[in-house]
């Protein structure tokens, strides 16, 4: 699970963190009005700093916040996190479903029944057929993109001579590959059961059932790439304006409470304003001269102590570890040379980094790998890069680097020339911070030897740096596990199959043992072993330095006077935003 708010974390994710939510420590995670009796009514706003999200279309979004916020408002899926505090609220329930999922064959067989009442917002019923369509849609990956990879590499369907899904999508016309589709995700007689025929066993398919890969979509309304700026709802509310400057969502008549027990609508609007400074949106909650808004990010890092230390924002803020591991990913097609990749990482001045975002106190810790501690079965420091690892100095590695980069000027001449001389390309997300940040980079890398620029990309960024023709040689990112398992990070990042591999390694040397690797992970169903497997994947991506690991990180989130209910909802790593409600 991709993670916005890492990007500006980077440059200077769910179900995991509830494995060691017992050591979250959590400043400030209720607002005061969070025992009152919630209210229904008025409007709750937020503030966006980028001019739109990145998708609106549940079977593309794959950013934690997007997703808690979307599966919040308008996309019911099959089954759902419990929207409550605390470890519970990482426990699966049903939503569109009347139970969370039915395995047989050995899990490879996965059963879920619709309940009735379900409906769209132009109030045709639900049905499996629905859901059938919604899920044939992410195997149009010319159109559909940017979405989970899952149901891709474990459906149980035929695949081409290029190892690719036989299914191309409902766009395309071919019975035998619709047909195939069909049988391996049907629908009972009566429409209201859904199975999935899978082409291996995995226990916690139904875990996948929480994202909008698995929900309802009507093929009538269905218009390719343009259903991204207006999909339609299942949920309580619906858009009703999506422009340039702000998204309005209004209350869904046609929904009904009966038939959804997971959600409990507030406000009568909900609003993201879009295109806000940063800076002007930190002074906005200062200054609580928007009572009923939102941070919709988080705090620029030069304003969190006037946050954190003002005990009148005691409970109008919170500070939590978060899932996510935050990187650059090398476009290892772009930058083959390794010892250009390890120079990169070793002329790296994380501790100025750090020390900039807000140190441990609100930034994090230093990463050791992908696997974040809050995944606590699958970590273990990779001792290759981090803290624990032999090379390691928070300032930077000069004479390591240099050392790398004399190697690489005799191995690989071009690449060389081209990071001494052209300069390498990092892909960030627009940030305020970056006027103070890339400086910091720039003399770090520069003491090796190296010249890099900045791709500051405003709005559409992951769609941006995961099209490989417009992806430059780095890529600022994070990622936290989609559960409670490192089976959603390793393969998703670094696989052939995976559904965020931005490194583009399918090309080095070293990539097709390594997939061998995680194939065998994913075939053992011994949990134990399998961790192990997991903690030694992380350890030998390291080695193989297809990302530029960063920090483990930690997110703040702030609100308005007048907003009621917010706390931390650990699934996604974000506040449980249909919970929230107006206070006036």
């Amino acid at each position: 699970m991709s993670n916005l708010s890492a990007l500006r974390r980077a440059v200077v994710i769910t179900a995991a963190s509830a494995l060691a939510v017992s050591t979250v420590m959590v400043a400030g995670a209720t607002s005061a009005s969070a025992a009152v009796k919630p209210k229904t009514g008025g409007i709750l706003t937020f503030l966006e700093h980028t001019p739109r999200l990145d998708h609106y279309d549940p079977s593309r979004i794959y950013t934690g916040r997007d997703l808690a916020f979307m599966n919040s408002f308008m996309t019911r899926t099959l089954v759902a996190y419990n929207p409550v505090p605390g470890a519970a609220g990482a426990n699966l329930v049903p939503d569109l479903a009347t139970n969370t999922g039915v395995p047989s064959n050995d899990a490879k067989t996965w059963k879920f029944t619709l309940r009735p009442g379900s409906t769209f917002e132009d109030g045709v019923k639900i049905t499996c057929e629905h859901v059938q369509y919604g899920v044939s849609r992410v195997f149009a990956t010319d159109v559909i993109t940017d979405g989970p990879g899952y149901l891709q590499a474990w459906l149980d369907i035929p695949k081409d001579g290029d190892g690719n899904s036989a299914f191309k999508g409902p766009y395309k016309k071919d019975a035998a590959g619709l047909a195939a589709f069909k049988k391996a995700v049907s629908c009972s007689k009566d429409n209201r059961t859904i199975t999935f025929q899978l082409n291996k066993s995995v226990a916690d398919f139904n875990y996948l059932a929480t994202y909008g890969v698995i929900s309802p979509v009507q093929a009538s309304k269905d218009n390719g790439d343009k259903y991204d700026l207006r999909p339609q709802s299942t949920g309580p509310y619906k858009i009703e304006e999506n422009n340039a400057t702000q998204m309005k969502l209004v209350r869904n008549t046609k929904w009904s409470k009966a038939s959804d027990p997971v959600r409990t609508p507030y406000p009568d609007e909900v609003i993201i304003l879009f295109g806000y400074d940063e800076e002007v949106i930190d002074q906005i909650i200062l200054g609580d001269t928007i009572p009923t808004a939102v941070s919709f990010g988080e705090p620029l890092s030069t304003n969190n102590d006037k946050f954190f230390s003002d005990s009148s924002m005691k409970n109008r803020r919170m500070n939590n570890p978060d899932p996510y591991a935050r990187y650059f990913a090398f476009n290892v097609k772009a930058m083959p040379c390794l010892e250009i990749r390890q120079a990169m990482y070793y002329a790296r001045d994380a501790k100025a980094l750090l020390d900039y975002a807000g140190g441990s106190t609100y930034a994090g810790s230093y990463a050791t790998g992908v696997i974040s501690p809050l995944l606590a079965t699958d970590y273990a420091p990779t001792k290759v890069v981090g803290p624990g690892s032999a090379d390691f100095i928070p300032e930077g590695n000069i004479p390591k680097a240099k050392a790398l980069m004399e190697t690489a000027k005799t191995k690989c001449p071009a690449d060389y020339k081209k990071a001494t001389e052209t300069g390498l390309k990092i892909d960030v997300r627009q940030s305020v911070t970056l006027n103070d940040t890339i400086p910091i980079d720039t003399a770090a890398y520069a003491r090796a030897g190296i010249k890099v620029s900045f791709n500051p990309i405003s709005s559409g960024y992951y769609p941006t740096v995961m099209n490989p023709a417009k992806q430059n040689d780095l890529s600022a990112s994070g990622w936290g596990a989609d559960w409670a398992n490192a089976s959603t990070v390793i393969p998703e990042l670094f696989t052939s199959y995976g559904g965020f591999n931005i490194s583009q390694n399918l090309g080095d040397p070293a990539h097709k043992a390594f997939e061998d690797k995680v194939n065998i992970a994913m075939k053992t169903t011994d949990r134990a072993a399998q961790s192990k497997m997991w903690k030694a994947l992380d350890a030998e991506a390291m080695k193989n330095f297809w990302v530029l690991p960063t920090i483990f990180g930690k997110a703040q989130f702030v609100w308005g006077s007048q907003v009621g209910g917010v706390f931390f909802w650990v699934p996604q790593g974000n506040p449980a935003f249909g919970k929230m409600w107006i206070n006036n």
